[in-house]
């Protein structure tokens, strides 16, 4: 009986293995000698299939394979055959032929080939073509990307600018995003299909082969030409991949489109819409140039992923400009339209970039030539903000009519506050705006050029700010009060501050602006306020000042502020008397008054009505008042006269019989004036009455 050899036969299908191996197997093999010259490669592999061996057999691998990443393959390959550590799942990119010539990705490993007495042969090296494995890898990480990075901030445009620095260049090499104009301006986005001639927005363009050859620029808005791939897809939501290595029909009708095409070296397009619930926001297009891959379907599959969140994005940033520019209207109607300016003070108004709808400013003018300063700001955002400032917008100018102390007018204010958190706490369980907290911040000052003094107070964190002529800042020490609409129920205080002439007060609705410009005293943009010219200088120009100064991060994009400017109230327009408490001192209070307005060359009829009050609130203070008395007039936006006494009894107007002596002093004193009041202060009260003068129109009071 004949006997096999079985070593023999091992030997048989080893080389039978390795033939099949260089034959037949879909992985690379290379075999390498010590110079890593080419022995043996694996011609059946697609890189390979067709290359005759004859042409590679002992090249060096450097002019063999055409790396294109990864230079540096030769190198680790000497370091295989110096070490022996084998080389193991190395990624590299490498260019293959064909029409056209494609990048592909090999995982590449190294082993060193040793002889049986341990001598070094060479190398072995396998690879494997895992080009869709590592694109499947790298389209996961880029949809990560966008959905982590894409939407941070409530802009269309800038949507579009972080959309195109995600994918550029991980997934296209030119990216461009273009949003229709409607959806930018805060409108609904309208249905698909769009009619041709519809305005987009070019928003967003990222890649290197388009910087130079772009025919439309970033902020241009155009009318797509038509039939196209992008007018296509906008009248569909369909995505298209296009191949742009042939001249296309619809090239012509865009040909500053067609000549930045060949310009770029594109040769595949990938067009996406931004889409949602069937209505066009606008489209996504994706280039690929040089010798990039064209798009697949997969990459389709991708882009629409990443178009269907940046859309969403889109379309919350629309819906935000649309309830910010309803909310902006509103304020901008609650606003007053120009400050309260008059000889004693000069007021300013300033948004530092487009104040919150919830904060509100206001100059109110009150009797004695004073004027009230208010400042202050609503929690949340929107139209709910809006309103509710409106709200306590008119309750202040309300309480202000009836001349309370600062610290009285917030008290109350706190309550109405209250009145309207406790009706938002009762609305319906579905109404989001239940959820929502009512508090507010505000500070409320009084100026009196007659003192030069101003009397302030806040609710919350505002502070206000005072800087002196000599550049000096302070800032008032009153207790701030509890923020308004809260169930605390602490005192508010008031604080006396002189304000000395060409002293200038800082108001804002942001408590980090006051802190910052009170720790920047000595430094910008605080001289810009106390320096030598800074008098004659428009107030405005000091709002842009501070804007100018206010760092980046400062945080405070949506304050609201007032800044205002003392000046001494002239002394020639304001005058004083003391009077005996004795019914003469009438007499002497009408000759005074008779005087002294034809002195001001105040008109006949004026002087007489002034003359008639002056006589009825004197008598009244001599009657019902306790010494000492006063009498004062002040010529002013209108003419007043004002008449204190130490007692604390209020007047009260009466509609006296036929037959009743009296009791027709604040009737005819109400009928005579355009307005009247009483004012409490420490010493009394002061009971005032006003009439405009010819020539000179009253300050538009209105909201």
């Amino acid at each position: 009986m004949a006997h096999t050899d079985p070593g023999g036969r091992v030997d048989e299908m080893t080389a039978s293995m390795l033939e099949a191996l260089f034959t037949q197997s879909p992985i690379g093999l290379h075999l390498l000698d010590t110079g890593l010259r080419v022995v043996r490669v694996n011609t059946a592999t697609p890189a390979m299939r067709g290359v005759p061996l004859d042409e590679l057999k002992g090249r060096p691998v450097r002019d063999v394979y055409d790396i294109v990443e990864d230079s540096d393959v030769e190198a680790l390959l000497r370091e295989v055959l110096d070490t022996g550590v084998p080389l193991l799942q190395r990624i590299v990119r490498a260019r293959v032929s064909g029409n056209p010539p494609q990048d592909r990705q090999f995982e590449i490993s190294a082993l060193r080939l040793e002889s049986p007495h341990g001598s070094v042969l060479g190398v072995a090296v396998t690879a494997i073509d895992v080009t869709e494995r590592e694109r499947a890898r790298a389209r996961t990480r880029v949809l990560d990307a966008v959905r982590g990075q894409v939407g941070h901030t409530l802009d269309p445009a800038v949507t579009g600018e972080e959309l195109v620095a995600t994918v550029v260049p991980a997934f296209a090499d030119v990216a461009i995003v273009e949003v229709v104009e409607a959806v930018i301006r805060g409108d609904d986005p309208p249905p698909a299909p769009l009619p041709t001639g519809t305005p987009v927005m070019r928003t967003a363009v990222r890649g290197e082969p388009w910087r130079q050859s772009q025919a439309h620029m970033v902020g241009e808005v155009r009318r797509l030409p038509a039939p196209t791939p992008f007018t296509q897809v906008l009248a569909d939501l369909r995505p298209r991949v296009v191949s742009l290595r042939q001249a296309a029909p619809w090239l012509s009708v865009d040909p500053l489109g067609a000549e930045a095409l060949r310009a770029s070296g594109a040769h595949s397009l990938l067009v996406v819409p931004l889409a949602l619930r069937d209505a066009a926001l606008g489209i996504v297009s994706l280039y690929r140039t040089g010798h990039s891959p064209p798009f697949d379907e997969g990459d389709q599959e991708l882009a629409v992923e990443l178009a269907a969140h940046t859309a969403l994005c889109i379309d919350n940033a629309r819906r935000y400009t649309r309830e910010h520019t309803v909310a902006a209207t509103v304020q901008r109607q609650l606003l007053p339209r120009r400050p309260e300016t008059h000889a004693s003070l000069e007021t300013a108004y300033l948004s530092v970039s487009g104040a919150d709808p919830g904060a509100w400013y206001d100059t109110i003018p009150l009797s004695s030539a004073r004027t009230a300063l208010v400042v202050g700001k609503v929690s949340g955002r929107g139209l709910n903000a809006a309103a509710t400032m409106g709200q306590l917008r008119t309750a202040v100018r309300s309480l202000s009519a009836f001349d309370l102390a600062p610290d009285e007018i917030l008290a109350r204010l706190h309550d109405t506050a209250g009145q309207l958190a406790a009706e938002r706490a009762h609305l319906p369980l579905g109404d989001p705006l239940r959820r929502e907290t009512l508090t507010a911040d505000c500070v409320f000052a009084v100026h009196d050029p007659l003192t030069g003094t101003c009397a302030m107070t806040a609710a919350g964190h505002l502070t206000p700010l005072v800087v002196r002529p000599d550049g000096t800042v302070t800032v008032p020490g009153a207790p701030a009060g509890p923020q308004l609409g809260t169930t605390e129920g602490a005192p508010f205080a008031a604080v006396d501050v002189e304000v000395p002439d060409g002293s200038v007060l800082v108001f804002a609705s942001d408590p980090l602006l006051t802190s910052y410009l009170a720790e920047s005293s000595g430094s910008l943009p605080l001289p810009s306020l106390s320096a030598p010219d800074y008098r004659d200088r428009p107030l405005q120009d000091l709002c842009d000042a501070l804007v100018y100064a206010f760092p980046a991060g400062l945080g405070a994009g949506d304050a609201a502020m007032i800044v205002a400017r003392t000046r001494s109230f002239p002394r020639d327009r304001f005058t004083a008397w003391p009077l005996d408490p004795d019914p003469a001192a009438v007499a002497v209070a009408r000759r005074r008054t008779r005087g002294q307005l034809a002195a001001w060359d105040v008109d006949d009829e004026t002087a007489f009505n002034t003359q008639l009050i002056v006589s009825e609130l004197v008598t009244n203070a001599v009657r019902y008042g306790s010494p000492p008395l006063e009498l004062r007039l002040i010529h002013d936006r209108s003419l007043t006269c004002e008449v204190r006494d130490a007692g604390s009894a209020a007047p009260h107007l009466r509609h006296a019989a036929t037959v009743d002596e009296g009791g027709r002093g604040l009737f005819i004193t109400a009928q005579l004036a355009q307005a009247w009041g009483t004012r409490y202060t420490p010493p009394g009260k002061t009971i005032w009455a006003e009439q405009a003068l010819s020539g000179i129109p009253r300050p538009d009071d209105s909201l």
